[in-house]
């Protein structure tokens, strides 16, 4: 299994997730979700593998989330993922999928547990922040 990434290139978070995948010697599938977005069946999958809500997974900031009304508790779950699914932008990015689990990586830096190698060496985000990535503890 490779690595996956549910990719905007337009994000800053989500492009440091890229290259700290790429430094820890991944070339992963990008998926540009805003115009390959996921099926439903796709994004429920998502959302059990990350272990979280689509409510944890909506995105407000620079989307219809407001104009929707989606901060009214009254929508269900299903009907969150039928929103989703009508307007991409309010999925939440990057997630990121490995053979040792799905997560969204806010902050970028998150990825580093779910590598098969976080060992990035020290690498420095867009905003001149620097993360180093984990040692790996060999197994005993």
């Amino acid at each position: 299994m490779s690595v996956t990434i549910y990719h905007n290139p337009a994000c800053g978070t989500s492009r440091n997730t890229l290259a700290m995948i790429r430094q820890s010697g991944e070339e992963p599938v990008v998926i540009e979700y805003l115009k390959d977005p996921p099926t439903r069946a796709q994004l429920v999958e998502l959302l059990k593998a990350m272990g979280i809500s689509a409510r944890e997974l909506l995105r407000q900031k620079g989307t219809p989330y407001e104009a929707l009304g989606l901060a009214d508790p009254k929508w269900t779950e299903d009907e969150l993922i039928g929103f989703m699914l009508e307007h991409p932008i309010l999925i939440n990015r990057p997630i990121v999928v490995t053979p040792k689990g799905a997560r969204l990586c806010r902050p970028s830096e998150a990825v580093l547990d779910i590598l098969p190698n976080p060992d990035i060496g020290e690498f420095t985000k867009e905003d001149g922040e620097v993360v180093i990535g984990k040692t790996v503890q060999p197994q005993s």
